[in-house]
């Protein structure tokens, strides 16, 4: 029994990086054949459809990158060290990732926006808890008078986020992490200059 669940965790895996390297419509099943060193039977067994593996894998990118977050912003006192932590995560986004590939959200809200509705639909609610990650430190930050009491908390984490997965994509496209450091830069500085007291 404990087998089989190995097996069907280590499709899931490496079925994650593969759409997260080559999309969901763009991943056939030989390539997940191919990923996992499993005959189709061998898949099938585990999952009914590919569709029922893209969520799956889905579910483990994103469980991936909540580590990441939580991880990044263990120890750290201030709001302030918390939001550039967590916008902070893929600055070594050519060569080491959170999940090979880059990051899952953007990759699969693209990838998905008119091919494949209930991903879609998992992609945005994925993305609505970020902007709630983001949101709930800023908050932080206003509570302890460490941001502006009249920073429009919405709008700043919209701005973060686009800012922040724009650099990524930016990174990815360009094989340069210097897209993510210059974007960190200008994240410090709109902290200072918008956010801050």
């Amino acid at each position: 029994m404990r087998n089989g669940q190995d097996t069907r965790n280590r499709i899931i895996e490496q079925s994650a990086v593969l759409f997260n390297e080559k999309g969901y419509s763009g991943s056939s099943m030989s390539d997940i054949m191919d990923a996992t060193g499993l005959k189709k039977g061998g898949i099938y067994r585990h999952f009914k459809n590919k569709d029922e593996l893209a969520l799956e894998a889905f579910h483990y990118a994103v469980d991936v990158l909540r580590k990441s977050y939580r991880q990044a912003v263990s120890g750290k006192k201030t709001a302030e060290e918390k939001l550039i932590a967590v916008l902070s995560v893929y600055m070594n986004v050519v060569e080491a990732p959170p999940l090979q590939g880059g990051c899952p959200l953007l990759n699969t809200a693209i990838d998905t926006d008119d091919t494949h509705p209930l991903l879609n639909e998992k992609a945005r609610d994925v993305m609505t808890e970020w902007l709630s990650l983001l949101s709930s430190i800023l908050h932080e930050g206003i509570q302890s008078q460490e941001f502006r009491a009249d920073l429009d908390v919405e709008e700043a984490a919209i701005f973060l986020t686009s800012a922040f997965e724009g650099s990524i994509m930016m990174g990815k496209l360009y094989k340069d992490n210097e897209y993510m450091m210059k974007y960190a830069a200008q994240l410090k500085r709109y902290i200072n200059y918008c956010v801050k007291q």
